[in-house]
């Protein structure tokens, strides 16, 4: 389990913290570079163990890495192994190791034997990190288990420390509660199909803080075009206290956004022994409708606010969670083939694109005249998909093979009578 807490570092510790962060970054590229090199031009595999003994000899020679502790080295290089294990992992949808850039979140990782924690009061706690002493956080919440691994990592609004706890917890019985189907959508963040009311997001901005990310996004693109005409692009205090602020009311947005899901998430889990959703290709979704100077796209702009609704509602980092949080609460997640749910009559089976016109709000069966809510006849659908394949359960998986719809349901369609001709 990941337990995650605010940090107060004093300004010391604070400057310290920030440059082992950019040392941490500079350390995965050259490691990435090295093991890219290697294999371009020798085919040859480098791993964590070799890359640790040019880490020894780099740290001798360099006095920018000597001043990162070992532990935090040898820590950045097997998390290098982890992500080459997970893009050759073909149940995992990681893509090929990246390069960090400047702007990337400062992270500093330590192994769980560098670190120890002790309790202050009922609120506060310290942990002692290589090199830097004793760190003050928040104990918002018990550790409840022995720590593993400790990141420091540092957002828009301040230093975070996280733990990989070992709870020792094994996965719940079968809790044998009802079963739902639940539809993400932009409109109505999550519909369950046990439910008559949809469960809304509420805005993770406020008006007033909208228009505030607006100016400040402004005075940050004349700031940077101040900067490359009179500066020679380089970055003034003011353009730097801009963009911590506009760092900062992003880290707002992210909270409440993540606070919404994972209330969502465990909410689920907990009350239901079958959660069927749809298999989302979310990156396919997003995509962007920009086309070439040659072949412009179409309504490129309504597009990417279609893209931004999408991703605000992070329907693959629901899914992340409920993979989890199903297997500790003793329920089952399935995930459906997402082809027609939004026309598929949850009572009669007809799938017409005539039943749910223009794309509104309202679903009206062209056949049997079924009126509902469109999202939560979608939910319902999802349901009757999930309990026909049986529950099997896939939480051991990111993702499962593309399958098409049941054959009934296009079999129903095929069936469906066809207006008499007029005359």
């Amino acid at each position: 389990m990941g337990r995650k807490y605010r940090a107060y570092p004093p300004c010391e510790q604070d400057q310290v913290l920030a440059r082992w962060g950019h040392t941490a970054r500079a350390l995965w590229n050259v490691a990435l570079e090295q093991r890219v090199y290697l294999w371009e031009q020798r085919r040859y595999t480098l791993r964590s163990v070799e890359q640790c003994r040019f880490l020894t000899a780099a740290r001798t020679d360099l006095d920018w890495m000597g001043d990162l502790p070992a532990q935090t080295g040898q820590q950045i290089l097997r998390q290098l192994d982890q992500s080459y294990a997970n893009f050759w992992n073909p149940r995992h949808s990681a893509r090929f190791p990246a390069r960090k850039k400047r702007t990337h979140r400062l992270s500093v990782p330590f192994p769980g034997q560098a670190v120890e924690v002790r309790k202050l009061n009922r609120k506060w706690a310290e942990v002692r990190l290589p090199k830097v002493g004793w760190l003050r956080f928040r104990l918002s919440r018990a550790i409840g288990g022995t720590i593993r691994n400790a990141t420091v990592s540092r957002d828009g609004s301040g230093w975070n420390i996280s733990f990989g706890v070992h709870t020792g917890r094994r996965p719940d019985a079968p809790n044998g509660k009802p079963a739902c189907g639940v539809d993400f959508g932009v409109a109505a963040s999550a519909f369950v199909s046990t439910e008559t009311s949809p469960r809304l997001m509420a805005p993770t901005l406020t008006a007033n803080e909208r228009k505030r990310l607006k100016a400040l996004e402004q005075r940050k693109a004349r700031q940077i075009a101040y900067a490359k005409k009179h500066q020679g692009g380089k970055y003034s205090r003011r353009l730097r206290t801009t963009i911590a602020q506009i760092a900062k009311l992003t880290a707002r947005r992210v909270n409440r956004r993540r606070d919404f899901t994972h209330k969502l998430t465990t909410d689920l889990a907990k009350n239901h022994g079958l959660i069927g959703i749809e298999d989302l290709r979310v990156r396919n979704m997003s995509k962007s409708a920009k086309g070439t100077a040659e072949s412009p796209g179409r309504n490129v702009r309504a597009k990417a606010g279609l893209n931004r609704s999408i991703l605000d509602n992070t329907p693959g980092e629901r899914r992340r969670q409920l993979e989890y949080k199903t297997r500790m609460y003793g329920s089952v997640l399935v995930a459906v083939p997402p082809f027609h749910t939004s026309q598929t009559c949850a009572a009669c089976g007809l799938v017409d694109p005539e039943s749910r016109k223009g794309c509104g709000r309202l679903f009206a069966c062209t056949r049997c005249g079924h009126v509902d809510d469109a999202d939560h006849n979608a939910s319902v659908e999802i349901e009757a998909r999930a309990r026909r394949t049986g529950g099997s359960d896939i939480n051991s998986t990111r993702s499962i093979p593309r399958v098409r719809v049941p054959a009934s349901g296009r079999r129903r369609m095929r069936e469906a009578p066809k207006p008499a001709c007029a005359g």
